[in-house]
């Protein structure tokens, strides 16, 4: 039986560590890749370089215009995630706490929202923000609070269900208004899920391309995912920057999964504390 078990967890071992790498091979090549010249990447892809250089980085970093790449990505990924915390918690916490058909069907509606795909409503949904002019950044962040609202609400919805309305009621009783309660009392205690939101979406926001390509026309407002097209013309495509352009734009995100990481493992400890 010992035996078994044992080598059982080799097994488990052994494949969890070929999923690994199967997983991060395609983030080996961008690394390995982007310190290359254009020919040895052709020469040897898959291979170290033999002379690696840092002068992609510097091309790319320039030709990115990364300082304000950087922040038009940036504005736009955190003022959509504030608006979709913000708005959605409210909206998950009201159905909540409101017990009949009317909050049922709405949350339905909210759920049955999450299986409509984006590319069946994106023509007219742009037609329809171009004709009242809400197009670049007003419009892109519009558009993803209402296309995260359904996911948000889903999460939040499930997660206050666990947190009892005695809480409310004594709140109340001590003098809070509605917006207290939900503000003092409920916020603090949905920590895991606002976290669970915020690194789903930012990781969305981030590296959206498609829906800023066909609402975003301004170019001192360009995003990250939206210059990198400029290393791909008609006649040629220069791999060696867009590799070293592509490291350069993932290392932030990175950032944010690792910090928030902690927060979420921290989030669930508390939440199954209480």
């Amino acid at each position: 039986m010992k035996k078994t078990k044992h080598s059982r967890a080799i097994g488990l071992i052994v494949l969890g560590f070929l999923l690994s790498a199967f997983w991060f091979y395609p983030f080996y090549l961008v690394v390995v890749n982007s310190f290359k010249t254009k020919a040895e990447i052709f020469v040897n892809t898959l291979g170290l370089p033999s002379e690696p250089t840092l002068a992609n980085y510097s091309e790319a970093f320039i030709a990115l215009d990364f300082v304000r790449s950087f922040f038009n990505s940036l504005f736009i990924t955190v003022c959509s995630i504030i608006l979709i915390c913000l708005f959605t918690s409210m909206a998950a916490y009201a159905l909540s706490r409101k017990s009949g058909k009317t909050s049922s069907i709405i949350y339905f509606i909210f759920a049955i929202c999450m299986l409509i795909p984006f590319q069946s409503i994106m023509i007219p949904l742009v037609s329809i923000f171009g004709s009242v002019d809400m197009l670049n950044r007003g419009g892109l962040m519009t558009m993803y609070l209402g296309l995260g609202l359904s996911l948000a609400v889903f999460l939040y919805f499930g997660a206050l269900r666990g947190i009892p309305i005695a809480l409310d009621e004594a709140a109340i009783i001590d003098g809070c208004n509605r917006f207290q309660v939900y503000w003092h009392i409920i916020m603090p205690m949905l920590k895991s899920t606002t976290v669970t939101v915020i690194v789903l979406n930012a990781i969305w926001f981030w590296n959206d391309y498609l829906l800023p390509s066909l609402v975003i026309n301004k170019e001192g407002m360009y995003t990250i995912p939206l210059k990198m097209f400029y290393f791909f013309g008609e006649y040629s495509k220069q791999w060696h920057l867009a590799l070293a352009a592509l490291v350069i734009a993932i290392i932030p995100i990175i950032v944010v999964y690792m910090f928030l990481q902690k927060y979420i493992i921290k989030g669930i400890s508390e939440g199954a504390v209480k």
